[in-house]
Protein backbone atom coordinates (compact mmCIF):
# COMPACT_ATOMS: atom_id res chain seq x y z
CA UNK A 1 0.00 0.00 0.00
CA UNK A 2 1.20 3.18 -1.01
CA UNK A 3 0.92 5.83 1.57
CA UNK A 4 0.75 9.77 0.37
CA UNK A 5 3.31 11.87 1.31
CA UNK A 6 4.01 14.45 3.30
CA UNK A 7 3.88 18.22 2.26
CA UNK A 8 6.87 20.24 2.62
CA UNK A 9 8.65 23.04 1.21
CA UNK A 10 12.02 23.56 0.25
CA UNK A 11 13.92 26.84 1.22
CA UNK A 12 17.57 28.47 0.43
CA UNK A 13 18.96 28.21 4.16
CA UNK A 14 19.21 31.12 6.30
CA UNK A 15 21.24 32.39 8.84
CA UNK A 16 18.93 30.97 11.33
CA UNK A 17 18.32 27.24 9.79
CA UNK A 18 22.26 27.26 10.68
CA UNK A 19 20.95 27.01 14.70
CA UNK A 20 17.90 24.71 13.32
CA UNK A 21 20.50 22.50 11.77
CA UNK A 22 22.60 22.49 14.94
CA UNK A 23 19.31 21.41 16.91
CA UNK A 24 17.95 19.11 14.84
CA UNK A 25 21.02 17.69 13.68
CA UNK A 26 22.09 17.16 17.41
CA UNK A 27 21.59 12.97 17.76
CA UNK A 28 24.04 10.25 17.88
CA UNK A 29 21.70 8.61 15.51
CA UNK A 30 21.32 11.47 12.86
CA UNK A 31 25.26 11.35 12.95
CA UNK A 32 25.97 7.78 12.18
CA UNK A 33 27.14 8.10 8.76
CA UNK A 34 28.54 11.30 9.23
CA UNK A 35 31.30 11.43 11.80
CA UNK A 36 29.55 9.69 14.77
CA UNK A 37 28.89 12.99 17.07
CA UNK A 38 27.14 16.61 16.58
CA UNK A 39 29.05 19.65 14.87
CA UNK A 40 29.87 22.58 16.19
CA UNK A 41 27.18 25.49 15.17
CA UNK A 42 30.09 27.50 13.34
CA UNK A 43 30.44 24.31 11.20
CA UNK A 44 26.27 24.93 10.12
CA UNK A 45 26.90 28.79 10.25
CA UNK A 46 29.77 28.01 6.96
CA UNK A 47 27.57 24.83 5.61
CA UNK A 48 24.39 27.65 5.25
CA UNK A 49 26.63 30.47 3.87
CA UNK A 50 28.07 27.89 1.56
CA UNK A 51 24.14 26.74 0.28
CA UNK A 52 23.50 30.12 -0.16
CA UNK A 53 26.49 30.44 -2.77
CA UNK A 54 25.75 27.52 -4.35
CA UNK A 55 22.64 28.62 -5.09
CA UNK A 56 23.44 31.43 -6.43
CA UNK A 57 25.94 29.91 -8.53
CA UNK A 58 24.47 26.81 -9.66
CA UNK A 59 20.49 26.48 -9.01
CA UNK A 60 20.61 24.29 -6.15
CA UNK A 61 22.25 23.45 -3.04
CA UNK A 62 21.28 21.67 0.16
CA UNK A 63 17.86 23.33 0.87
CA UNK A 64 16.32 23.52 4.36
CA UNK A 65 13.05 21.08 4.44
CA UNK A 66 9.99 22.65 6.43
CA UNK A 67 7.15 20.50 7.27
CA UNK A 68 3.55 20.99 7.03
CA UNK A 69 3.66 23.48 10.47
CA UNK A 70 6.63 25.33 8.20
CA UNK A 71 9.31 23.89 11.18
CA UNK A 72 12.36 23.04 9.90
CA UNK A 73 13.17 19.35 10.17
CA UNK A 74 16.36 19.42 8.45
CA UNK A 75 17.78 19.50 4.86
CA UNK A 76 17.95 17.94 1.21
CA UNK A 77 19.46 19.47 -2.13
CA UNK A 78 22.48 18.96 -3.95
CA UNK A 79 25.85 20.31 -4.53
CA UNK A 80 29.07 19.10 -6.95
CA UNK A 81 30.81 16.30 -5.17
CA UNK A 82 33.35 17.70 -3.26
CA UNK A 83 36.22 15.12 -3.57
CA UNK A 84 39.04 14.50 -5.21
CA UNK A 85 37.93 11.09 -5.19
CA UNK A 86 34.16 8.90 -6.45
CA UNK A 87 32.29 10.97 -9.11
CA UNK A 88 34.21 13.84 -9.19
CA UNK A 89 32.64 16.41 -11.22
CA UNK A 90 29.13 14.86 -10.85
CA UNK A 91 26.15 16.11 -9.01
CA UNK A 92 25.32 14.74 -5.53
CA UNK A 93 21.66 14.48 -4.15
CA UNK A 94 21.78 14.26 -0.39
CA UNK A 95 19.37 14.45 2.65
CA UNK A 96 19.75 14.50 6.63
CA UNK A 97 16.88 14.75 8.77
CA UNK A 98 16.01 14.86 12.23
CA UNK A 99 15.58 11.84 14.35
CA UNK A 100 11.69 12.61 15.20
CA UNK A 101 11.13 13.15 11.32
CA UNK A 102 12.34 9.73 10.33
CA UNK A 103 9.55 6.84 8.15
CA UNK A 104 7.08 9.30 7.95
CA UNK A 105 7.79 10.06 4.15
CA UNK A 106 9.18 13.25 4.53
CA UNK A 107 12.97 12.77 2.97
CA UNK A 108 11.58 10.96 -0.26
CA UNK A 109 9.30 14.03 -0.97
CA UNK A 110 11.68 16.69 -0.22
CA UNK A 111 13.91 14.63 -2.52
CA UNK A 112 11.63 13.92 -5.24
CA UNK A 113 11.19 18.02 -5.71
CA UNK A 114 14.69 18.50 -4.97
CA UNK A 115 14.66 16.25 -8.28
CA UNK A 116 12.36 18.25 -10.31
CA UNK A 117 14.42 21.52 -9.12
CA UNK A 118 17.79 20.20 -11.09
CA UNK A 119 15.24 19.10 -14.15
CA UNK A 120 14.56 22.89 -14.16
CA UNK A 121 18.46 23.70 -13.43
CA UNK A 122 19.03 21.46 -16.69
CA UNK A 123 21.19 18.75 -14.32
CA UNK A 124 21.06 15.89 -16.50
CA UNK A 125 21.99 13.44 -13.85
CA UNK A 126 22.83 12.95 -9.92
CA UNK A 127 24.64 10.37 -7.66
CA UNK A 128 23.88 9.81 -4.41
CA UNK A 129 27.23 8.61 -2.03
CA UNK A 130 25.57 6.28 0.54
CA UNK A 131 27.30 4.18 3.17
CA UNK A 132 26.72 0.26 2.50
CA UNK A 133 25.06 0.05 6.09
CA UNK A 134 22.65 3.14 5.46
CA UNK A 135 19.53 1.26 5.18
CA UNK A 136 16.80 3.97 5.52
CA UNK A 137 19.04 6.18 2.92
CA UNK A 138 19.31 3.34 0.40
CA UNK A 139 15.64 2.86 0.60
CA UNK A 140 15.09 6.10 -0.98
CA UNK A 141 17.28 5.82 -3.64
CA UNK A 142 15.56 3.27 -4.48
CA UNK A 143 11.72 4.97 -3.85
CA UNK A 144 13.63 7.78 -6.20
CA UNK A 145 14.42 5.32 -9.08
CA UNK A 146 17.91 5.97 -8.47
CA UNK A 147 20.16 2.39 -9.71
CA UNK A 148 23.55 1.16 -7.85
CA UNK A 149 26.41 1.91 -10.08
CA UNK A 150 29.33 0.94 -8.10
CA UNK A 151 30.54 0.36 -4.75
CA UNK A 152 33.57 2.13 -3.16
CA UNK A 153 35.59 2.37 -0.14
CA UNK A 154 35.93 5.96 1.54
CA UNK A 155 39.87 6.51 1.21
CA UNK A 156 39.23 8.49 4.87
CA UNK A 157 37.46 5.96 6.73
CA UNK A 158 37.75 2.90 5.03
CA UNK A 159 33.97 2.33 4.69
CA UNK A 160 31.94 0.89 2.13
CA UNK A 161 29.87 2.71 0.06
CA UNK A 162 27.57 2.51 -2.75
CA UNK A 163 27.37 5.09 -5.60
CA UNK A 164 23.56 5.24 -6.73
CA UNK A 165 22.51 6.89 -9.93
CA UNK A 166 19.76 8.60 -11.78
CA UNK A 167 19.45 10.29 -15.26
CA UNK A 168 17.40 13.26 -15.32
Amino acid sequence: MNRALPVVRLRVPTDEDAVAWHRVFDDPDVMEFHGGRSAELSVYEELTARQRRHDAEHGFCLWTVLDEAGRVIGFTGAQPWPGAWGPVGETEIGWRLGREHWGRGYVTAAARLTLERLRAAGQPSVVAMVDARNERSIAVTRRLGMRLAETFVTPSSQRQGHCFRLDL
